[in-house]
């Protein structure tokens, strides 16, 4: 993995977080997956480690779970 990817659900929590993240690395070092809208990368998050959302998986697969929003069983519901 080249990129961090950031996972988030679309809530005000996670959207803050987005505009965050991008701001401080960069839309072009970042994919941002809206996982309310695109639940097949549900899966492929929780492989990954990701808990709860919104999260970020580093390039070294490192997750840094960010300001709690909703927890991954939440979002499958």
């Amino acid at each position: 993995m080249s990129k961090s990817i950031f996972y988030h659900a679309g809530c005000p929590v996670c959207v803050s977080a987005e505009h965050d993240i991008v701001d401080l690395i960069g839309l072009d070092q970042v994919e941002v997956v809206h996982i309310g809208e695109d639940q097949s990368r549900i899966p492929e998050a929780e492989n990954a480690g990701v808990k709860s959302v919104p999260a970020l998986v580093t390039p070294n697969g490192h997750v840094l779970h960010i300001n709690y929003g909703a927890s991954m069983e939440e979002v499958k519901a």
